[in-house]
């Protein structure tokens, strides 16, 4: 009998959980998100779909696969039909400004998600990670790969590439990384030998991967012909798996020419594969179900008419107004501790990066 009442109660308990789940009874929200042609974020929106879902809400999750005036369709759209809340991963942060006065006039309030929207007044919070961070662990661990890799070599040769010119956080992760890389630069430690530095120069439109692999075949033409580059810094796995496919066109990762030490971020399946390979050298994970979570609980917060909890309220000037943020904690993650991070957090099974 003891057994059964234990049964019983766990099964009432069960069905506790999942009601709120079942129910969906406290509106819709609209989530906005850029692109499925990365894996990161369709994990993003399969995390928010499901702790709304688990919260009492329904979605509309879409996507706009990087066009601009699809994303804006999509984000008026779910303002007509009179979503409860905007949560919007902007493709370029700077278009949205007449949508969101909408919005406010509709009384829809917006959480821009992971890339900040800027020019506007209707951002009512922002939730991400420590971007500036994300920038100075890709640097930390491009030197540390370079001190393993190539202890002999001084100056090392490098070069730098940078995200996507419209999306804010590029200009965070590549200013992160050169507060590390830059007294390096101005010691004599790290030659760039093409010589270009800067976002306006090494900035990847659309963070596009194909247009990182081009431009790696031209650095290494023009510049490299009779010397070695020892390090990429790149600020997304999407752009490393370019960078490298250049890099082993002309021979990387050969017995007489070692593998650049390659930085990324995401911590996608096929870049942890090639971390394994001992090809890219380390990526930068960001676990998107807390970034999931802690935008839920802003949604809820702001139903329930409180404050949502931020931990920033300084960094995320949008032109208009500082925008308050929650921001999470960014990991490198290298072949040293790829399973205790990514297997041991339940993110990936060993099976989907091991084989």
């Amino acid at each position: 009998m003891k057994i059964l009442a234990h049964m019983l109660a766990g099964a009432a308990l069960a069905a506790a959980l999942v009601l709120p789940a079942v129910a969906q009874d406290k509106g819709t929200i609209g989530i906005a998100m850029p692109t499925q042609s990365s894996a990161r974020w369709i994990s993003d929106g399969h995390s928010m779909v499901e702790q709304f879902k688990a919260a009492g809400y329904a979605s509309d999750l879409q996507y706009a696969e990087d066009d601009i005036p699809n994303q804006l369709a999509q984000i008026e759209n779910m303002i007509v039909q009179g979503v409860d809340a905007l949560v919007i991963a902007a493709i370029d942060g700077t278009t949205l400004s007449n949508a969101l006065e909408s919005a406010k006039a509709a009384g829809i309030p917006v959480i821009a998600y992971d890339r900040l929207i800027r020019e506007s007044p209707n951002v009512d919070y922002y939730a991400t990670f420590d971007n500036f961070q994300v920038g100075v662990l890709q640097a930390e661990s491009l030197v540390k790969g370079l001190k393993e890799r190539f202890p002999d070599t001084k100056p090392w040769n490098v070069e730098l590439f940078g995200g996507s010119p419209d999306d804010n956080n590029a200009f965070f992760f590549y200013n992160g990384a050169m507060s590390v890389l830059q007294p390096l630069i101005d010691s004599g430690a790290i030659v760039v030998k093409s010589g270009q530095t800067g976002m306006d120069v090494v900035g990847t439109l659309r963070w596009d991967g194909a247009v990182a692999q081009s431009r790696m075949d031209n650095l290494l033409s023009a510049n490299y012909t009779d010397a070695r580059v020892d390090g990429v810094l790149s600020p997304y796995d999407g752009l490393s798996i370019g960078i490298l496919s250049s890099l082993k066109g002309v021979g990387y990762g050969s017995a007489d020419l070692p593998m650049a030490i390659v930085t990324g971020q995401d911590a996608e399946v096929p870049s942890v594969k090639s971390i394994l390979a001992g090809e890219q050298y380390s990526t930068i994970f960001k676990d998107t179900r807390e970034l999931a979570g802690v935008t839920v609980k802003m949604v809820q917060a702001i139903a329930d008419g409180k404050t949502p909890e931020v931990n920033d309220t300084k960094t995320y000037d949008n032109g208009v107004k500082v925008v308050p943020s929650y921001l999470l904690k960014p990991v490198e993650v290298d072949k040293t501790n790829w399973e205790e991070i990514l297997v041991g957090s339940g993110y990936y099974t060993k099976d989907q990066v091991a084989n």
